[in-house]
């Protein structure tokens, strides 16, 4: 019982750490930000490389309001980290959210992938590039290059080579090599569907508290702590970020953000061996991501759009639909979504 008692003292306790930091240095990140003048530019070409007109003028409004938001999050992120480390190093805590096991591949996603949009935000707030950042093409190598390192390292080094079954009774289905190609798609599409989600104020952080909360009870139940707390601690930087997002939104959380928190999601994912658990988790990302893509396609194929603007949530607001009306919805969807997928990955250890 009290070693029980600890555990969760120490995953609440992160989390509530991580919320109080990143809530302390906000006043102060943002005046940063506005001292250096780092505004979002609002893009004028989507991904297909066509002039968005009316993504422009349904956003035109927020041009120049800071970016780069999720330096904030991942920045907490890594204090907490190395706050833990030097108090297990000293002796007063027997506990370091540094564990080879647990954290080191998903803060290492973290970390790289933040650092590649950092890059895209940079250029966007200097205008530099075509689309005002790097090309989607440039960004999609880049993160493939890095998701196959990691597909090499699970499959090759820690032997993963299965996918857990969310139903009692059944065993994993053995995948063998096709774990290095299923592990690539996941980071991918996990990565971009973030990407795509932040869009609208408190849209995306939101369902990440969500879903990294849904993870962190999986984790626990699978006697992972360290990551149970590393995903209390990303839960509880994103709800700061959160509280100054809330429309009209301080600042936004950038490529620097959304796409190190979507990669850093898949990997734990992987690392929990939930893949086929994490589209229920996720399912607004599922569906943000699928919008892209359905769009896409069909004006390739077919030279016309489903939605009048995609990611999906902008079709909703370019009908006339109040921007913190999709927002909530969404986020009622993904947290009913996120709790039924929490039960089925719960439901794999009787496996």
């Amino acid at each position: 019982m009290e070693k029980t008692i600890s555990q969760l003292i120490l995953i609440f306790g992160s989390g509530t750490l991580a919320f109080l930091i990143a809530l302390a240095l906000t006043p102060w990140f943002t005046r940063q930000l506005i001292r250096f003048r780092i505004g979002k530019q609002i893009r004028s070409a989507s991904l297909s490389g066509e002039k968005s007109s009316l993504f422009s003028a349904l956003h035109a409004k927020k041009s120049g309001t800071p970016t780069m938001g999720g330096i904030l999050i991942w920045g907490t992120t890594f204090l907490i980290v190395i706050f833990s480390r030097i108090l297990s190093a000293t002796g007063i805590f027997d506990r370091s959210l540094l564990n080879r096991k647990e954290t080191w591949i998903p803060l290492f996603t973290l970390g790289t992938c933040a650092i590649l949009g950092a890059v895209d935000d940079y250029l966007n707030v200097k205008g530099i590039g075509k689309t005002k950042g790097l090309s989607a093409k440039l960004k999609l190598l880049w993160l493939t290059i890095f998701a196959a390192v990691g597909a090499w390292w699970f499959y090759a080094k820690l032997g993963f080579n299965s996918i857990a079954v969310p139903i009692p009774g059944i065993e994993n289905i053995p995948v063998g090599l096709w774990y290095i190609p299923i592990f690539i798609f996941i980071i991918l599409a996990t990565a971009n569907s973030v990407n795509f989600t932040d869009g609208l104020d408190g849209l995306a952080s939101g369902l990440l508290i969500l879903a990294f909360g849904a993870f962190g009870v999986i984790a626990y139940a699978k006697g992972m702590l360290i990551l149970s707390a590393l995903c209390a601690v990303i839960s509880g930087a994103n709800l700061a970020f959160l509280w100054f997002n809330i429309p009209p939104a301080r600042f936004y959380m950038g490529d620097t953000g959304s796409l190190s928190l979507g990669a850093t999601l898949g990997v734990i994912a992987m690392l929990t061996d939930q893949i086929l658990v994490l589209p229920i988790i996720g399912v607004i990302f599922v569906i943000e991501g699928l919008s892209v893509v359905i769009q896409l396609f069909s004006k390739k194929f077919f030279g016309r759009k489903v939605f009048q603007i995609a990611p999906i949530h902008h079709h909703f607001e370019q009908k006339g639909m109040a921007e913190f009306t999709i927002v909530m919805r969404f986020w009622i969807i993904g947290a009913i979504f996120a709790s039924a997928g929490t039960i089925l990955g719960l439901m794999t250890l009787s496996n």
